[in-house]
């Protein structure tokens, strides 16, 4: 926890809404929320809605204190379950703050927020693998031989329909795609998918 001289800091009080989204994955951050009351969950927010949840937190607690501290991007989003009610401090003053504290504060403080921020990474690259996986399996399924012998899938539905049977967004079902194109796995245009490389498809299905 940071002492309480952050508190005293010039800071806005901001009320929130259940279902407001308070801080945006890869979001660079221009100031530091420090939840006062209510719950927020921490996850992936796609389609308008939280499709991942990763954890859940209740005031007080500084949710995106980590980030700030390693001048890094937000890893996760952020999304109020509840009315919450939030201090709002500018970057620079959070950082004049934390540059005030004796070094081996700065020290364990770096420490703590560089193992949160390595978890919450963790986290997320461990959904997108998952999703990874999914589309991957779910290609294997629907795959038949063509002409000339090799594997494709034709598309008969809107990639949200596919989306949506995957229980991802249809952003991520297209980020994925885009994704096992870049490297080869799969190729064409249109509804119909090839797939050049079917055994490394089946190594991202975890099969």
């Amino acid at each position: 926890m940071l002492p309480s001289t952050f508190f005293s800091l010039p800071a806005q009080i901001e009320v929130l809404a259940a279902g407001e989204v308070l801080r945006r994955r890869n979001q660079t951050l221009t100031s530091v929320l420090h939840l006062e009351s209510g719950r927020v969950l921490r996850g992936v927010y796609e389609d308008g809605r939280l499709r991942h949840q990763l954890g859940i937190v209740e005031g007080p607690f500084w949710l995106d204190a980590a980030s700030a501290l390693l001048g890094k991007p937000f890893p996760v989003d952020m999304v109020a379950e509840t009315r919450v009610q939030v201090r709002r401090l500018p970057i620079e003053e959070f950082r004049r703050g934390y540059a005030s504290l004796p070094p081996v504060a700065q020290g364990l403080l770096r420490d703590l927020a560089t193992g949160y921020r390595q978890q919450s990474e963790l986290a997320v690259s461990r959904l997108a693998q998952d999703a990874e996986a999914r589309c991957a399996q779910w290609l294997l399924n629907h795959a038949e031989p063509d002409h000339s012998g090799a594997m494709s899938v034709t598309l008969h539905q809107r990639k949200r329909l596919i989306a949506a049977q995957l229980g991802i967004a249809p952003e991520t079902f297209s980020r994925v795609l885009r994704h096992l194109r870049e490297h080869g796995l799969i190729a064409g245009t249109g509804n119909v998918l090839n797939l050049p490389q079917p055994h490394a498809l089946q190594s991202v299905a975890g099969c």
